[in-house]
């Protein structure tokens, strides 16, 4: 069974999690942030539950520390916050959470975003390993209908020539887009092309980027 850590201090919230997910994950539970890192080190769920608002630590800076640490940068975080606003969650999204979920939390919409966000990785034929790793991105280019665009986008997964990520702008093969990385700052990584499209959810598509100038820092080097 798939293993869910959330991190909340409040206690009848986190039974209501039990409650609701029990049957689908194993779940840990802690309210209190120092543990919910430490859980997060010793059993590496497959994803995490977290909330922004929390005594001695917010969820900001355990987001941060999550991404920070070689043995859980790769577990996918979905936020819960009692916080309405889109300026919250864009924050949230450009610093590497998978999801955003505001409270009262509304489970289907939680199954189903944790039923994509810790699906097993895809087999990829390609001749270079590909990490399933969430790096966050900015993104600039045209769109297809020559329109300048630019946007926050999380990686699903990293090679050292290339990622696969979202976008909600629609983008046509071989579009070549500026690449940099956001997480703590605004680093120039460099341009990549679109290699493949997937297909289009309604909101965004995913792309298979590929570099084909890469000057500055990279996750994989």
């Amino acid at each position: 069974m798939r293993k869910l850590l959330v991190v909340d201090d409040d206690a009848a919230l986190r039974r209501l999690i039990r409650i609701e997910l029990s049957g689908t994950y194993e779940i840990m539970d802690s309210g209190e942030p120092e543990q919910g890192l430490a859980l997060a080190l010793e059993f590496k769920p497959d994803a995490i539950l977290l909330d922004l608002r929390m005594p001695k630590y917010s969820g900001f800076q355990l987001l941060q520390m999550y991404s920070t640490f070689s043995r859980t940068h790769t577990i996918p975080v979905a936020i819960i916050s009692g916080e309405a606003g889109g300026q919250t969650k864009a924050h949230c999204l450009e610093m590497g959470a998978a999801a955003y979920f505001e409270k009262p939390i509304d489970f289907p919409a939680l199954r189903e975003a944790l039923r994509k966000i810790v699906k097993p990785q895809e087999h990829v034929s390609r001749g270079e390993v590909r990490l399933q790793l969430r790096v966050a991105l900015r993104l600039q280019g045209t769109d297809a209908m020559g329109q300048n665009f630019e946007e926050a986008a999380t990686t699903e997964d990293v090679s050292l020539s290339g990622f696969l990520c979202s976008c909600s702008k629609e983008l046509t093969a071989d579009k070549l887009v500026t690449v940099y990385l956001a997480g703590r700052g605004r680093d120039y990584v460099g341009k990549a092309k679109i290699v493949r499209a997937g297909a289009n959810d309604g909101s965004s598509r995913r792309y298979d980027f590929q570099f084909v100038e890469k000057t500055g820092p990279w996750v994989l080097q």
